[in-house]
């Protein structure tokens, strides 16, 4: 009865909030997160459902909508929410990783209040702790563009979401188990469609209609490649930013990576196989669903169309043909062009490689030689209540040291208001996918080798993307231009799951002085506390 109460007031207050001072409107949802029976791949399993269901339910905003997502956690274990892409804006506090939150503890509850301010796009929410990502607990997200902002392409038939991903049948816990004992995890089981295997799932569409596909890899481990079989596929928008609509035959889409296409169902009336495979891999595992035309009595019919399977080049080529629209609107008015980031002058450049060292004889990654290691208060916490002893700004170099791993909770300081250029260098032989919680950032470069302060030449500074999560090829380099524009700790990650668990990541403080609303938000009344915080008090 305590927890619906304290839930019922922070709606109250939320609701007097909008009538009185005429906000943005709100969104409420209630999700109960509880362990069910799954069977993706055909066998069962023990799966994280929300509400019930697995994806979880879909998310759906305006831009500046204000979101309340009360969250119960029925698991037996701790639990986090986190939100692949959503910027929060001066408030890390809703992050929903561990350097931001505490758990919420088993039976309890936690309400996020997000506000998707100033953004568009397609996007997705996962469980950030302990592996819980390979069980399920994930779902669409997608902010769609205010009423008066003009969008570059006509209003699709209907808008659909495709979670598709790499996927194991072993429980999340022995997977876990493998990889605190010190060992990579083995080749995925199989892929999935909107935690679906193979046909398993059918978009239905009527002949001679448009309809947007918003489609995210939410998998652990490996790449994929997608394609509609006899369809094209016209990006439009990634990660937020509306592209160039190229027309494509298939998209490579990286781990965390969102994209949205348009599909003209033009063909003739029949069903088609919508396809993933993975990629870089030497077994390549598909998966398929349907396209269905709601005029065909027919069923798809021979094999589904094979696409690229181990050419980098190829994706490489792909990857640097995906441009911003200059002219169309973005979350305002404006151009997307009007933000002219390649004149703007770099305060800083960081150089981040990643490495897989053996520590303690287990293996662990690493990046510029530290493996971060969960701190026992979240990070976030620690800085705002300056609990010492906790971390160290400055304890992760800003460029590769070349010497061995060690263990450390690796956090970076960085000025608010600043503009980097982070590089990404990968001189392993597997595809790098790294994410940003809080920016966005222009992908300003890519290619083979290694970087050098000359890699600059051959950067695109004037029409280039601008997304949350980056590829970096095998033996290659990545780089982007980053502004430092919103205050609070954040997750600098790899979105291989098992590099991220072993200690491919780190934290970027970014830090403004003047401790004032304008930059960050205050606590949360409602901020859980845990490890050193306990016995400290938010605002009142």
């Amino acid at each position: 009865m305590g927890d619906y109460n304290r839930v019922c007031g922070f709606m109250v207050v939320f609701l007097l909030l909008t009538c009185t001072v005429g906000e943005d409107p709100y969104r409420f949802y209630n999700w109960n997160v509880t362990y069910g029976d799954i069977y993706p791949l055909g066998v069962k399993q023990q799966g994280i459902l929300i509400n019930g269901q697995f994806p979880g339910p879909q998310i759906e905003s305006v831009t500046n909508d204000n979101l309340i997502v009360n969250v119960f956690n029925s698991l037996d274990e701790p639990f986090l929410i986190s939100w692949n892409g959503v910027q929060q804006r001066r408030n890390s506090w809703q992050d929903g990783v561990y350097g931001t939150n505490c758990p919420i503890t088993p039976g309890g509850n936690f309400t996020y209040v997000i506000q998707v301010k100033d953004q568009i796009g397609s996007y997705f929410y996962f469980p950030s702790l302990a592996f819980h990502k390979a069980a399920g607990g994930y779902g669409g997200f997608r902010i769609l563009s205010r009423s008066v902002i003009p969008v570059p392409f006509s209003p699709p038939a209907a808008d659909f979401t495709i979670l598709a991903g790499d996927w194991y049948t072993k429980n999340h816990t022995d997977l876990r188990a493998i990889l605190d004992g010190g060992s990579d995890l083995p080749f995925p089981d199989g892929l999935l469609i909107n935690g679906r295997g193979a046909n398993g799932y059918t978009f239905t569409v009527d002949q001679g209609k448009t309809y947007r596909f918003r489609i995210s890899n939410v998998g652990l481990k490996t790449s994929i490649n997608f394609r509609i079989q006899g369809h094209k596929l016209q990006l439009v928008e990634v990660e937020g930013t509306h592209t160039l609509q190229n027309t494509y035959d298939s998209l490579d889409i990286h781990l965390g990576q969102s994209y949205s296409v348009l599909v003209t169902a033009d063909q003739p009336a029949q069903n088609y196989y919508i396809v993933a495979s993975t990629r870089f891999t030497s077994q390549v595992l598909t998966t398929t669903a349907i396209f269905h035309y709601s005029n065909s009595a027919g069923s798809v019919s021979g094999p589904p169309p094979g696409g690229p399977t181990t050419q980098v080049d190829w994706s490489l080529e792909q990857a640097r043909s995906i441009r911003r629209n200059l002219s169309a609107s973005g979350p305002r008015p404006n151009p997307q062009g009007s933000y002219h980031y390649g004149m703007i002058n770099t305060t800083r450049t960081i150089r981040l490689a990643n490495s897989a060292p053996i520590i303690n004889g287990k293996q662990r990654y690493a990046v510029n030689s530290v493996s971060f290691t969960p701190a026992d208060t979240p990070l976030k916490l620690a800085d705002y209540f300056k609990i010492s002893g906790v971390f160290s700004p400055g304890s992760i170099p800003d460029s590769p040291t070349g010497g061995g791993g060690y263990l450390q909770t690796s956090v970076m300081a960085a000025d608010f208001r600043g503009y980097a250029e982070i590089v990404f260098e990968n001189q392993a032989d597997i595809l790098q996918s790294w994410h940003i919680d809080g920016h966005n950032f222009f992908i300003v470069g890519m290619d083979g080798g290694q970087w050098t302060p000359a890699s600059r030449l051959s950067y695109n500074l004037r029409d280039t993307i601008s997304r949350c999560t980056v590829q970096v090829y095998p033996r290659s380099w990545s780089a982007v231009y980053v502004p430092l524009d919103n205050v609070g700790m954040w997750n600098v990650r790899s979105e291989d799951w098992a590099r991220q668990y072993l200690g491919q990541q780190f934290y970027l403080r970014v830090f403004s002085p003047a401790n004032s609303w304008r930059d960050e938000y205050p606590i949360p009344s409602n901020a859980i506390l845990c490890g050193r915080a306990v016995g400290h008090r938010t605002q009142a």
